[in-house]
């Protein structure tokens, strides 16, 4: 049954959420989490090479030869990613230092390449855009959380301003890698839990047929079937 445009663009806030369901992008969430500012930068970029890309994808997805698809993809992707650059080099010098090596490898972030290949390529124009805006919106959101909370506990302030100023002293913990991984897990299970209440896992996102692990995750699914027939019997 075919979704309605808001079921496609909110699936990607909650039941689909490409960083706290699909666990996907989680170098960039880590590493980029220890501010707001970092985080709501970040998160809009992507959202901006996400709709661009599926957009021009889902326009070209019947011309685009099947066996050179992930190449396509790869330069269409690039592309909105060197316009990304350009405009933040332009208008804000300081976001773009702060983002560093992370912004240019938006290119190869798993949330965009996968919903190229698993949405973008098999829909028409309007719902790709959805799906982007609300891929996009749910890393965004995961983002901006995760940067609220460690720069609230490890630095005492939230977008730069203080908060906690004399009642609670910063926690420096949560600005390294062992407080954001504390921090994603919590958020994780926070998902799961909203997700359970509307009912439904997310859906499997499969693997790109480029993608050099390919083999190695389909013989884990297949053991993994194997041992529920075992159990079964």
């Amino acid at each position: 049954m075919a979704k309605t445009p808001w079921q496609e663009f909110s699936k990607g806030l909650i039941k689909e959420n490409p960083v706290l369901r699909l666990v996907l992008g989680t170098c960039a969430t880590l590493a980029l989490s220890t501010s707001a500012n970092n985080a709501i930068g970040m998160g809009l970029a992507t959202t901006f090479v996400l709709v661009g890309s599926n957009t021009t994808i889902s326009l070209l997805r019947k011309v685009i030869p099947d066996r050179v698809r992930i190449p396509c993809y790869i330069t269409l992707i690039a592309a909105f990613v060197t316009i990304v650059q350009m405009l933040i080099e332009a208008f804000s010098p300081d976001l773009k230092a702060a983002l560093g090596i992370f912004l240019p490898l938006i290119v190869v972030n798993c949330i965009i390449l996968g919903r190229a290949e698993m949405f973008a390529n098999k829909n028409k124009v309007l719902p790709s855009i959805l799906d982007a805006l609300g891929m996009g919106a749910g890393f965004t959101a995961a983002l901006l959380s995760m940067g609220i909370i460690r720069e609230l506990l490890g630095s005492g302030t939230v977008f730069g301003l203080p908060v906690t100023a004399g009642f609670l002293d910063p926690i420096i913990i949560f600005l390294l890698p062992p407080g954001g991984f504390f921090v994603f897990g919590l958020l994780i299970a926070v998902a799961n839990k909203l997700a359970e209440r509307k009912g439904g896992a997310p859906a499997e996102l499969g693997c790109c047929a480029g993608c050099p692990f390919s083999a190695a995750c389909a013989g884990q699914s297949a053991q993994k079937e194997d041992e529920k027939e075992e159990t079964a019997k």
